[in-house]
């Protein structure tokens, strides 16, 4: 498959771009993976950090949420047709260095269980035991840096 290009730009919720966000967690975690829209929207969206990854033909193909006051990232999802391509961990180094430029020391997150490796190849550890999330098995994990 050959390397395509994509680009990664950081959106507040009240972006003009909000509409493709939402049209991209909902394929991914609402369709996909049969997250409740219930748990899916919530307060946090609001006043977080959200990036959005971009083919160059300017579609949505990725995103993640960065919740700065928590140290948390999250909401992570790239399309199924756009796996594979480097999206997901650029999204991920992106969130790192904007938690570092914000002075923070570590960045945590709830991976699903499928995707500890992926995390665990960024340099992320697990620190706790399986659970259920949105009826999905997780593990949270942790960051850190000097």
């Amino acid at each position: 498959m050959t390397q395509k290009f994509f680009s990664i730009e950081q959106l507040s919720w009240q972006s003009p771009k909000q509409s493709m966000l939402k049209a991209l967690r909902e394929q991914v975690f609402i369709v996909e993976q049969s997250v409740p829209k219930y748990i899916e929207w919530d307060e946090y969206d609001d006043n977080a950090i959200h990036l959005l990854a971009s083919d160059d033909a300017q579609q949505a193909i990725g995103c993640a949420r960065i919740l700065l006051e928590r140290g948390r990232v999250g909401r992570m999802g790239v399309l199924k047709q756009a796996r594979g391509q480097g999206v997901g961990y650029a999204l991920l180094m992106e969130a790192i260095a904007i938690c570092k430029a914000h002075g923070l020391k570590q960045l945590q997150l709830s991976s699903q269980t499928h995707a500890i490796q992926f995390y665990e190849k960024a340099g992320f550890v697990v620190t706790s035991d399986a659970y259920i999330d949105a009826n999905i098995w997780h593990k949270d994990m942790v960051f850190k840096w000097a």
